[in-house]
């Protein structure tokens, strides 16, 4: 909904613009040209992050039993949030249109995916508190048609709507926690890294450039970009207690086989799957863990500064 909300804004947007620039006389147009740029985007479209290693996304708050929970709160958001540098190389085939591909880099915000404080996690007895933070990093490439508007005193208004095609990229968890009982204090960290399936994304823009001399502009960009993306493998890069590696270690807080450091993400668990969920008996600690596919979101709403060059 939010997404056709802002196409119906910009294509009034395009329209009330069109109508101000008819009767400009339009410069002789740019062949090729080039865009580099940096952009801030802010979420949009939040939705509940997926479970992390079996926790649900929530901040839940325990009594000093560990058991009582006092308070829960559900995490939420997108991925979207962050800063973004990209090249872009375009074409104009007339005045009025040309194309464009982008090729951006994006590095997100951390977002808090599972929050815990002071629950019974073990004999002793054992309290635990701790968070989970994601973050997205990719590299995409945008092929984009671009709608020129015509330019008068120096500017020139455009709209631009086109796709967004991940190539590489993942979501790294990591996850503090610390572990209290009779016998000390354990401060664990993990890192996992999650690979996304392939997927296809939507963006759209509208902008303006201004000419500073004969081959030189500014451009500035309002864009808006949605996509989902749901995992494919989950790997554990790095698992350390009290600042000692266990990654293939068995402690007293999780078993360190390839199993607890390996997960394949599948659309369905049955009795054949490889997960103690669901087939506990035929569970293979040295394959990887089957679980179900998460999804999540990566949708944004960013402000884009650079230079243009055109030849």
């Amino acid at each position: 909904m939010k997404a056709k909300i802002f196409l119906f804004g910009l294509l009034v947007s395009t329209m009330t613009m069109v109508g101000q620039t008819t009767g400009t006389t339009d410069s002789k147009p740019e062949t090729w040209y080039f865009k580099l740029g940096g952009s801030y985007f802010v979420q949009t479209a939040a939705t509940e992050f997926p479970t992390v290693s079996g926790a649900l996304p929530n901040t839940d708050v325990y009594a000093a039993n560990g058991s009582t929970l006092v308070s829960r709160e559900t995490n939420h958001g997108s991925f979207g949030e962050g800063f973004r540098t990209g090249l872009n190389v375009g074409y104009r085939f007339s005045p009025r249109l040309g194309v464009e591909m982008g090729f951006n880099y994006f590095t997100g915000k951390d977002k808090t995916m599972v929050e815990t404080v002071n629950k019974l996690a073990g004999a002793g007895p054992t309290f635990a508190t701790g968070t989970a933070e994601g973050k997205i990093t990719a590299f995409d490439l945008a092929p984009a048609i671009v709608l020129f508007l015509g330019e008068t005193h120096g500017f020139e208004p455009y709209t631009k709507v086109g796709v967004i095609v991940p190539i590489v990229g993942d979501l790294t968890i990591e996850t503090n926690r610390t572990y209290t009982n009779p016998l000390g204090t354990t401060n664990t960290y993990s890192k996992d890294v999650v690979l996304p399936n392939p997927t296809v994304g939507f963006m759209a823009a509208l902008g303006t450039s201004y000419k500073l001399g004969k081959n030189i502009s500014l451009f500035a960009e309002l864009e808006y970009r949605n996509f989902t993306v749901h995992g494919k493998t989950k790997e554990t890069k790095k698992y350390t207690e009290n600042g000692v590696d266990k990654l293939n270690t068995t402690t007293s807080f999780r078993d360190g086989s390839y199993s607890s450091n390996h997960v394949n993400y599948v659309e369905q668990i049955n009795t054949t799957s490889n997960t103690k969920v669901t087939n506990s008996a035929g569970f293979d600690k040295d394959k990887a863990t089957d679980d179900i596919s998460s999804y999540v979101g990566i949708s944004g709403l960013g402000l884009t500064f650079g230079l243009k060059y055109s030849l």
